[in-house]
């Protein structure tokens, strides 16, 4: 995995993340958009990880996007827990489906460069 493309990935989705958060916090239109907003910017996340690192494999590009993912959800749930948007046990869901859309932005990204393995 590459640590490179992992940082600049999640910080990339972390900040995307935050600012719909924000957003949402004083738009309920916006809020009512988190599940499907924030899945797609893990997705996001995890194509970007993959541009990023050329990984050698589409299972190691999806471990990369599953990693991005999760990171940047994490934090942005974190965040709108903090606000007082969302509850605490979002943490663990949003976080693991986020995840799961992050690695298939990753498998994605690596389908869309055609310079990776099958394995």
């Amino acid at each position: 995995m590459s640590n490179r493309a992992l940082v600049i990935a999640s910080l990339v989705g972390t900040l995307l993340q935050v600012v719909m958060v924000v957003a949402g916090h004083s738009s309920p239109a916006i809020a009512g958009l988190f599940a499907v907003g924030g899945m797609g910017l893990s997705l996001l996340a995890g194509v970007l990880y993959t541009r990023l690192a050329r990984p050698a494999t589409k299972g190691s590009a999806a471990l990369g996007g599953l990693a991005a993912g999760a990171i940047c959800a994490f934090i942005g749930i974190a965040v709108s827990h903090l606000l007082g948007d969302v509850p605490a046990t979002l943490l663990a869901l949003g976080t693991l489906s986020s995840a799961v859309t992050g690695a298939i932005g990753g498998f994605l990204g690596a389908l869309g460069t055609g310079q990776v393995a099958s394995a």
